[in-house]
């Protein structure tokens, strides 16, 4: 795990924590944003912007219906988000060119979208994807990971989506290995068998470190 006695940032932002938050799915990272949130973190999620870019009026749908072409288009004019995830997951090529398309766009939006908290001491960065973007981890001050093992984020997913076990895995397994996130960690909430309220308090004890680490009231 890396340093958590590094220096938080670049000059200039001395007395702001940009956090990068991901973690596999199904590991209760969007639990922990929320919780973030309500202790007066600035929230840029991620998942949101891609929502955003792939809907019928977005400005990633033109790109993507050339490059992929009209089986990936919605009755609605919006991303068929099934079917692209369906290809995406059989085949990494299908996956890169998706990333190709949608992360530079996303990356953008997330920018603006944090320029608009610049008075905000600590911005979170809801990224499902770090490890895998490459870009993520030097934009950010510190690497927050959720984790779980796999069988438990099969049973989560499995219980809220509906997917089979196999769906689960397959995109478990197009994610970043669980090893590789906790790489490149700054901090680490296990979230195995907690209840709400125990993970509410370990998200307590990490603001109060992220608080005491930048010397300013939260």
């Amino acid at each position: 795990m890396a340093d958590t006695q590094a220096p938080i940032g670049p000059p200039g932002r001395e007395h702001q924590l940009s956090i990068g938050l991901t973690g596999g799915i199904g590991s209760g990272k969007s639990s922990v944003a929320r919780m973030l949130e309500l202790r007066g973190a600035g929230i840029v999620d991620t998942d949101q912007i891609a929502r955003d870019l792939t809907c019928g009026t977005g400005p990633a749908i033109a790109a993507l219906r050339q490059t992929f072409g009209e089986e990936i288009i919605a009755s609605d004019g919006g991303l068929n988000r099934s079917r692209m995830r369906e290809l995406a997951f059989s085949d990494e090529g299908i996956r890169r060119q998706l990333e190709s398309v949608l992360h530079p766009l996303v990356m953008d939006e997330a920018e603006r979208k944090a320029a608009a908290m610049a008075s905000m001491a600590v911005i979170v960065f809801d990224v499902p994807l770090l490890v895998e973007s490459g870009v993520w981890r030097a934009r950010v001050d510190r690497v927050l990971v959720i984790d779980c093992s796999e069988q438990t984020q099969i049973d989560r997913v499995v219980a809220r989506s509906g997917w089979s076990a196999d769906t689960a895995r397959a995109v478990i397994r197009a994610q970043a290995p669980r090893a590789e996130r906790l790489r490149v960690a700054d901090d680490v909430i296990v979230n195995e068998g907690l209840s709400p309220q125990q993970l509410d308090s370990a998200v307590d004890a990490l603001w109060a470190q992220w608080r005491q680490r930048i010397q300013a009231p939260l």
